[in-house]
């Protein structure tokens, strides 16, 4: 179960950077051997910028404008749109960095968490969009992942003792490891349907309305989405 989640959030994530290149002029997106290359500019002597598997190519032809080139493979026509919270929007400031010992690129929050901004968001009522119950589930899912050391330290640092499964003795893989069964597990208890935008928000950092455009969602229905997957989560975190 934990391996299925690993691959599907990293396929995401490859198709998201290929997006990033292919917005760039000139480049295009080819089959080569048993995957994909990106490519910027036509050129066959170019060498590829970006490689995905079958799974990663499926995730970018979901999530983007491709168009079929004369001479083979595709370039994206429009960018979808913008993963990354929109400019400005406080306490989010967001940049890529590369993984100590690893050549993985992965987004980082440098301000607070998108969950933590919208929990101080208010509507015309004076009522808060998130209750604080939603908001501490939310809080945890994310608090699990940035453990796994997959997206770096987003506003503080953790004591691992404070995380259930966070026992002393175990090596980093055991820890790890269990991290991965937990995330899983909560995911799947908030079912297909709601999960799909906590991975955005709560794993990947998007800001609401980008999530709700990744997803397809009418507009103005993520936050509904949103809570209704914090209610689910809550009650298996036993909170509610």
């Amino acid at each position: 179960m934990s391996m299925t989640f690993d691959r599907e959030l990293e396929a995401r994530r490859r198709a998201e950077r290929a997006m990033r290149l292919l917005a760039r002029p000139g480049a295009v997106v080819e089959a080569q051997g048993d995957g994909y290359g990106v490519r910027l500019g036509a050129s066959r002597r170019r060498r590829p910028m970006l490689t995905l598997d079958e799974a990663s190519f499926q995730a970018l032809a979901r999530e983007a404008m491709l168009k079929p080139r004369p001479q083979g493979g595709w370039t994206m026509t429009a960018r979808p749109a913008p993963i990354l919270p929109p400019p400005g929007r406080p306490g989010v400031i967001e940049a890529e960095v590369m993984l100590p010992d690893t050549s993985k690129l992965v987004r980082r929050n440098l301000g607070e968490s998108p969950i933590a901004w919208l929990a101080r968001r208010r509507d015309r009522d004076g009522q808060p969009w998130l209750t604080p119950i939603e908001a501490a589930a939310g809080e945890r899912l994310r608090e699990e992942f940035e453990r796994l050391g997959t997206q770096g330290r987003l506003t503080m640092r953790w004591d691992a003792s404070r995380v259930d499964g966070g026992q002393p003795g175990l090596s980093s893989a055991e820890r790890d490891h269990a991290a991965r069964q937990r995330i899983a597990r909560a995911l799947e208890a908030v079912g297909p349907g709601l999960r799909e935008i906590l991975e955005r928000i709560c794993l990947m950092g998007s800001a609401l309305e980008a999530a709700e455009a990744a997803l397809k969602l009418p507009r103005r229905t993520g936050k509904t989405v949103l809570k209704l997957a914090l209610q689910r989560l809550a009650r298996h975190y036993r909170m509610a």
